[in-house]
């Protein structure tokens, strides 16, 4: 027998849900949407009104990186890579990237991955900092860049905090903590 029936009933209620997710966020409910939204919800970021807007998302409004422009990402795990953009020049990039991740990747292949949306770690990156360490070791940034773990290590916000740019209130890790348990139901 055919899982066809079943997939579509399913599709349908997934459907269903992502209209409801759509009118909360104002735009598709496709994962960088939804990660830019609660990011700025709790980062205190101002979105652009357009998501196409080139090279950045928004800009903090609030705190230490008041005015500072970031680029928001998210990925449902964290593979250690990193799209950034495709540029040498500091001035094409955000003075920030603000990335939220599901759990470490312990594989390369989607085969058999489920990947719910969560947060298991926030990372900041400084654009400037980064940029010029890729090109010290002659990489340039793009696409899938691949940044080395003690980046990631020395950029983490949460949940094990190392990057001293940017400190969490509580009211910040009780907000990342809602799409932290969020576990797939059978």
């Amino acid at each position: 027998m055919s899982d066809l029936p079943h997939l579509a009933a399913l599709m349908q209620r997934r459907n269903d849900v992502d209209h409801q997710i759509a009118s909360i966020i104002g735009r598709p409910p496709h994962s960088g949407h939804i990660g830019e939204f609660v990011a700025a919800a709790i980062f205190g970021i101002d979105l652009h009104a357009s998501a196409a807007t080139k090279g950045h998302d928004g800009f903090f409004r609030e705190g230490p990186l008041a005015e500072k422009s970031v680029n928001v990402k998210y990925g449902t795990r964290r593979d250690g890579m990193l799209n950034l953009v495709h540029s040498v020049d500091l001035a094409a990039h955000p003075d920030y990237y603000l990335v939220l991740t599901g759990p470490i990747a312990t594989s390369f292949s989607s085969v058999g991955l489920k990947a719910p949306w969560v947060i298991h770690a926030v990372y900041l990156f400084e654009s400037r900092k980064l940029v010029e360490h890729l090109t010290s070791l002659g990489r340039h940034p793009g696409l899938a860049t691949n940044v080395r773990q003690a980046r990631w290590n020395d950029a983490m916000l949460y949940l094990e905090p190392q990057n001293p740019l940017l400190g969490l209130t509580a009211g910040q890790r009780s907000d990342l903590e809602l799409f932290r348990g969020i576990e797939v139901s059978v």
